[in-house]
């Protein structure tokens, strides 16, 4: 048997509410829509992950979801700019990434990152 996706699926009352940050801020396309879910994909390559941690890092409390992205400087900007609420500031961790947590329309905590160069 081998995994070959692991979905995340968040409850929200409105799926629609959800376009503006994982479509516009993210860059994601909208691959299903049933009214009731909408599913956002990308078409890059990824592999099968499924974290499970005790905290965030650095003290920080677990994301919901941890979306890794080629810019994040540039995501970061716009989550400011488009009225997302920032949970936790943009910050160079000392494992080799740069972050920062945003609430997205749910509520749920996203952790938005990109690998730094070593």
């Amino acid at each position: 048997m081998t995994v070959r996706r692991i979905v995340a699926n968040l409850h929200v009352p409105d799926p629609k509410a959800a376009d503006a940050f994982y479509g516009e801020l993210l860059g994601l396309d909208l691959a299903m829509d049933h009214g009731w879910i909408r599913t956002y994909a990308s078409d890059a390559t990824q592999t099968v992950q499924l974290s499970v941690a005790s905290e965030g890092g650095s003290g920080t409390p677990v994301p919901q979801l941890s979306i890794e992205v080629d810019d994040v400087d540039a995501v970061y900007a716009k989550a400011r700019a488009m009225g997302f609420a920032i949970v936790y500031d943009i910050t160079d961790e000392p494992w080799g990434v740069r972050r920062f947590y945003v609430r997205d329309p749910s509520g749920a905590v996203v952790n938005i990152l990109s690998h730094r160069e070593r």
